[in-house]
């Protein structure tokens, strides 16, 4: 009975190293070849691991499992499809593309081959989404009425400056792609689709060195009838200030908080309260800037789980391309200034 996991990842930037990171501390994992375009990153590629300038020729001379795609957000569908078709399991970073054709075309391979697509959405391993998860999911909330949404971070001229795609429409495919599709999927995760979606986005402070908004409000409803409210920039001056989710319901009330989803800021509830969760110290922490909740052991350890024990994948290919759905349908009911 195979007992390892072999790893390969295409894309060693930040989140790549990650990755790779949390590929080798995993008991059940290896990591066995790394692709980058980048020569200058090969110095940082773990001992014993190869290096691959061509995906093709990391396929050709490397035996691996999984491939990680960890490269920009355009690439994520042909990197996806030639992991598939390559024979391997594929871990696809957030967003699983920037459409959802693109999806479409990926969940058609993976049909196609007969491997699973894992979309990393690491927030749904954070101990208060947890919480509520399992309070929506037992009913005990009762209907939910609103849901506040709000997303407050900073990205400055560096953040742009390190990058020949982040802030570039066709390859970025703006915020709420790059920044916080993990607060979209939160939002579906817990409550499900949105039938209809209104806002206004505009670029206030990034005119200089993107094509995309840095700021916006929406108002929209689910398919359950909530009346959501989601609110967002990265204008938030030098440093990120919120990541939060509110709902409230008919029998309770409960704030979702912090900077990244990662505590449980205030509650009133029918049903037992929740533990007062307060994680700190675990964001993703790239120098420049920060990201969201560092999780992506537990992204990981799932991808081991399915493969060797046949646990469910914690966020599937179709859910996924359902939060690339709602980002788009966010979008195309948007008024840009």
């Amino acid at each position: 009975m195979q007992t390892i996991i072999r790893f390969s990842i295409v894309g060693f930037g930040n989140i790549g190293r990650r990755h790779a990171e949390h590929i080798l501390r995993n008991p059940n994992a290896t990591l066995v070849a790394i692709c980058d375009i980048d020569p200058t990153v090969q110095g940082m590629v773990p001992e014993g691991v190869l290096f691959f300038s061509k995906l093709e020729d990391m396929f050709a001379k490397s035996e691996a499992d999984v491939l990680s795609v960890c490269t920009p957000n355009y690439l994520h569908e042909r990197h996806t499809i030639a992991g598939l078709r390559a024979g391997l399991h594929t871990v696809v970073e957030k967003p699983m593309a920037i459409s959802t054709a693109e999806c479409d075309s990926m969940i058609a391979a993976a049909a196609e081959t007969g491997k699973t697509i894992f979309a990393v959405k690491q927030n749904r391993y954070n101990p208060p989404v947890r919480e509520v998860k399992k309070l929506v999911a037992s009913q005990e909330l009762g209907d939910i009425f609103m849901i506040q949404v709000n997303c407050f971070w900073n990205r400055g001229d560096a953040y742009y400056a390190g990058s020949d795609w982040r802030g570039k429409k066709k390859k970025d495919g703006g915020c709420l792609f790059t920044q916080f599709s993990h607060f979209v999927d939160i939002l579906y995760y817990l409550n499900g689709p949105i039938r209809e979606a209104s806002g206004r986005i505009h670029n206030y402070n990034h005119e200089h060195n993107t094509e995309v908004e840095d700021t916006g409000s929406f108002v929209m409803v689910a398919e359950n009838g909530a009346i959501i409210n989601f609110n967002f920039t990265t204008c938030s001056y030098q440093q990120n200030m919120e990541g939060s989710i509110t709902l409230f319901a008919k029998n309770g009330t409960v704030k979702i908080g912090g900077q990244y989803l990662n505590t449980i800021e205030y509650q009133k509830l029918a049903a037992t309260a929740l533990p007062n969760v307060n994680i700190t110290a675990k964001a993703n922490d790239y120098g420049l800037y920060q990201g969201s909740m560092s999780n992506h052991d537990q992204v990981i350890q799932n991808v081991v789980d399915v493969l060797l024990y046949k646990h469910a994948v914690m966020t599937s290919a179709e859910e996924g391309r359902e939060v690339v759905r709602i980002i788009e349908q966010m979008y195309a009911g948007a008024e840009r200034e």
